[in-house]
């Protein structure tokens, strides 16, 4: 009997190959799939610890002792509507209260990010560096 002179693969061999191709590219698929699932979940902390620092900030700007209370709102910040609630309580300290604002999307009881921040009594202004100034004279510093 003839011995074939034909090289190449056979069906077998070729059918592995496909099999190992498939579940390599299942298993890059499923790893893109949670590295985009990680990249949103940053971003969405990302715009919530923002959305919370801009509400404290808005609180120290009143330049106003705020009440021992909570407050919430809606704003609409990349696109999106969220929710934040700002809770404002006594430290122990006289004329310094503590804020923790959280934050989610718009209509969830998920809590995104909570960010805290601290507010004391309200100075005239300009009087933060006159202080800041005394202190660099004192010391010996010039500039």
């Amino acid at each position: 009997m003839p011995r074939s002179t034909e090289n190449g693969f056979t069906l077998v061999e070729v059918m592995v190959a496909l099999t190992i191709v498939a579940l390599s590219l299942t298993a890059i698929a499923a790893s893109m799939n949670q590295m985009i699932d990680a990249a949103n979940t940053m971003r969405e902390r990302t715009y919530a610890s923002w959305i919370a620092q801009n509400k404290i900030a808005e609180l120290r700007l009143a330049n106003v002792l705020p009440e021992v209370s909570s407050t919430s709102g809606e704003v609409d910040y990349a696109g999106s509507e969220w929710s934040w609630r700002a809770v404002v309580s006594e430290t122990g300290i006289e004329s310094f209260y503590r804020v923790d604002v959280s934050v989610s999307h718009a209509g969830s009881e998920y809590v995104i990010r909570t960010v805290t921040g601290f507010i004391g009594e309200p100075v005239p202004v300009g009087r933060a560096n006159q202080l800041f100034n005394r202190g660099i004279r004192a010391s010996g510093a010039t500039s």
